[in-house]
């Protein structure tokens, strides 16, 4: 069994005699990073740290896009006891400076020159101590020094002790706090969800033990580090001899995808999605069009086979194989022997379409304070929308209001610094996920509905409604906002004006109407709606920014049904009373219905 602790992963990872743990691009050529490398990497690094003071329990911020930079910074913290602090790259430098200000960090790694701006930007807000940029950057201004990635390898591995890192790594317990991955609530107010050694590490004995990997296996890391799905993979793989191939901006996934032809894929469900959109565009008129209907149906009707991990034999799926099943797996490399999905809902057609396709997506289902697997579908025990059957060191119920409670091993400490807040994520011991689900005679578990506010994009990105909305109606224009974009490919907004305010500016712009419909509908009118949002988007993160703009012609009340005693959003209300406009706004079908 095993293993332990996370230092059980990083010495698996260092002390494998490789050639190629981990890969990167550097100018622009895939370049192999050794067991060597890696352990001399976190060696050097470790023993900076405990020269600048760095102790057990201090936290250490990373601010980086997915790098090897990033993994050598967490595995040298993590093997002196210090904890992980780790903040989305896109994230503002306000956003960065509350969530440093509340953890305390006395240490930041950052990626580039634009991350070391936000916090020269927000430095006199933090407790930082030393900033170490990864690129060779200089020429900031600020009171915090900053120390580049390579100045502090620079004849530094002569001098480095293995064999006292290694004693001390091995003196981390499973109880030790090893990370603090900072969530949104529905306020907005950022959390710390305090993940120990052992919950991490005990997530990861079962949650991918029945893929066999193999050495030879690669797997592509691009979903951010600075959530757990992504970290909790990449330890995975290192711990198993996958190699790990570094893409740090999605726009270079395609490419990343061709160069390096990963096995193993795991991606949320937009990076799918987007390959099913450009699959359907490229088969739209003509022969080829007729050409992908008819594969489709061929595989439709072999569904049955794919989805229990069988190949069919027929000649007509082989053919299909061979014209169309095979170039969507080219897409993803080719190579593709699982492909997995988390961080959002997959949606049963886009995961039916895929098994048409002779792919089959192994869903799971998870959260931050869950290390983060409760459940997911394998190779043996798989059914199409569902995610899967629970891990066995875990314990899932349904409560009387269908919420999905939890717990186990790898259910987290607690919130930082906010013990209210812990005691109310539990009821008698069980932890409440906020999640409606069922679960089915075979013990498959059903995400039926979502009892939090947090919006949730195709692309796995939590948004917080609330504030982004309290900022909107501060606008004199704007009498109520609602957020939308769950399950969808990205944020927009729909807004009921303040009619007095929006009147008033009518008459004084020439703006002639006749009733409220045609107010609203009117071109000036939203623009100077699109206006008020585009102001407002320089102040959120980039995939909290709004795109589109959906203007009612109606005030929300409580008579109406829009807005409850106490002034509140109805927002599951609203969305049904909008829903066809809701789906003209984004251009598509509804968003994915759940499984019932």
């Amino acid at each position: 069994m095993g293993p332990f602790t996370l230092i059980d992963i990083i010495l698996s990872a260092v002390g494998r005699d490789s050639a190629c743990v981990a890969k990167h691009k550097v100018n622009d050529q895939w370049t192999d990073i050794s067991s060597q490398q890696l352990r001399e990497s976190v060696v050097v690094l470790a023993h900076t740290l405990q020269d600048w003071g760095v102790q057990k329990g201090d936290r250490v911020a990373i601010l980086s896009e997915n790098r090897p930079e990033w993994a050598i910074t967490d595995f040298a913290a993590l093997s002196i006891g210090a904890v992980d602090v780790p903040i989305y790259a896109t994230l503002i430098a306000e956003q960065a400076a509350a969530i440093l200000k509340d953890s305390g960090a006395r240490i930041a790694f950052v990626s580039s020159k634009e991350q070391l701006e936000k916090l020269v930007a927000i430095q006199d807000q933090t407790r930082l101590e030393k900033i170490v940029v990864f690129d060779d950057v200089s020429g900031s201004e600020t009171k915090i020094p900053v120390i580049t990635w390579k100045s502090l390898f620079s004849g530094a591995i002569e001098v480095a002790a293995p064999s006292a890192w290694e004693r001390l790594a091995r003196t981390i317990q499973p109880d030790d706090l090893a990370t603090i991955i900072y969530t949104s609530g529905t306020t907005g107010t950022p959390k710390g969800v305090m993940l120990t050694h052992g919950n991490i590490a005990s997530n990861m004995t079962f949650s991918l033990a029945q893929f066999n990997f193999v050495i030879g296996d690669v797997g592509i890391s691009f979903l951010p580090l600075s959530h757990i799905t992504a970290r909790h993979l990449d330890y995975c793989l290192y711990l198993h001899g996958v190699v790990v191939a570094y893409c740090p901006h999605i726009e270079n996934l395609p490419q990343a995808l061709l160069d390096v032809r990963p096995t193993v894929i795991v991606a949320v469900p937009r990076v799918y999605e987007k390959v099913r959109e450009k699959a359907n565009v490229r088969a739209s008129s003509g022969l080829k069009r007729a050409i992908f209907g008819w594969a489709l149906r061929t595989g439709e009707a072999n569904l049955e086979e794919v989805l229990r991990g069988d190949t069919p034999g027929n000649i007509a799926w082989k053919l299909a194989n061979a014209l169309v099943y095979s170039k969507i797996k080219a897409g993803f490399g080719g190579r593709g022997r699982f492909f997995i999905s988390g961080g959002a809902p997959l949606g049963y057609d886009l995961a039916r379409w895929y098994a048409c396709m002779s792919i089959r997506i192994h869903e799971g289902y998870g959260l931050t304070e869950t290390s983060p697997v409760i459940a997911i579908n394998t190779p043996a025990h798989h059914r199409i929308g569902t995610v899967g059957q629970c891990l066995p060191n875990m314990e899932c119920r349904i409560a009387e209001d269908g919420e999905i409670l939890v717990r186990g091993p790898a259910v987290f400490r607690g919130y930082w610094q906010r013990e209210q807040e812990t005691r109310d994520a539990f009821t008698d011991a069980w932890f409440r996920t906020g999640d409606i689900g069922k679960v089915d005679a075979d013990g498959y578990l059903s995400i039926t509905d979502r009892k939090k506010d947090l919006i949730k994009t195709s692309g796995g990105k939590f948004i917080a409604p609330q504030p982004i909305e309290g900022r909107l109606k501060a606008n004199t224009f704007i009498a109520e906002a609602a957020v939308l974009g769950d399950r969808r490919k990205f944020p927009s907004v729909l807004l009921a004006p303040q009619f007095t305010a929006l009147e008033a500016w009518a008459r004084a712009n020439g703006v002639k109407y006749s009733n409220r419909t045609e107010l609203v509908q009117n071109p000036k009118v939203h623009a100077l709606y699109e206006g008020i949002v585009h102001d407002l988007n320089h102040g959120l993160a980039k995939f909290e920014q709004l795109k589109k703009v959906l203007l009612v012609p109606d005030e929300f009340s409580i008579a109406t049904g829009e807005l409850t005693p106490s002034m509140k959003l109805k927002r599951r209300v609203v969305e049904k009373k909008y829903a066809d406009q809701i789906d003209a706004l984004y251009g598509e079908e509804p968003a994915p219905a759940l499984p019932a």
